[in-house]
């Protein structure tokens, strides 16, 4: 019992530190039509993104050749919301399934080294690309 308890303090103040930060699926915003808001977050290790169902049609997944080592994929249901812990440092790639060819992409930086161009993979679909490499140039020039 002694054991349980010192682990929970060791653990608490680790768990009481991660952030949940949320993120909108859109249909439209100043960045064009079929749009996550924020399209770039930048987080640490061990916090929660919450994808917000705010428009019907879409959903959060991950681009598999735009995963950290280690990283597990996801994939939310349409119209659903979905809370993701991630826990390895890299960048992620988020797509909306069915709206994946029209864009609907975005960034998750864990950790501090920023999204490079070269983290884009060539083999995705060109808007989504296009927008990715967008997202990157502005976020390197704050």
């Amino acid at each position: 019992m002694r054991s349980l308890i010192v682990l929970l303090c060791l653990l608490l103040p680790a768990i009481a530190l991660a952030d949940t930060h949320e993120v909108k699926m859109l249909n439209r915003n100043e960045n064009g039509a079929m749009v996550y808001d924020p399209p770039y977050l930048k987080i640490a290790a061990g916090d929660t993104v919450r994808f917000i169902a705010t428009k019907p049609g879409h959903n959060a997944a991950s681009i598999d050749e735009m995963l950290p080592n280690g990283a597990e994929p996801f994939k939310g249901k349409i119209d659903k919301e979905i809370e993701i812990v991630l826990d390895a440092e890299g960048i992620y790639g988020v797509k909306c399934s069915p709206h994946y060819a029209m864009g609907m992409v975005m960034i998750i930086q864990v950790g501090k080294e920023p999204a490079k161009a070269e983290d884009v993979p060539q083999s995705i679909p060109e808007r989504a690309r296009a927008r990715l490499l967008t997202y990157i140039e502005r976020h390197s020039n704050h």
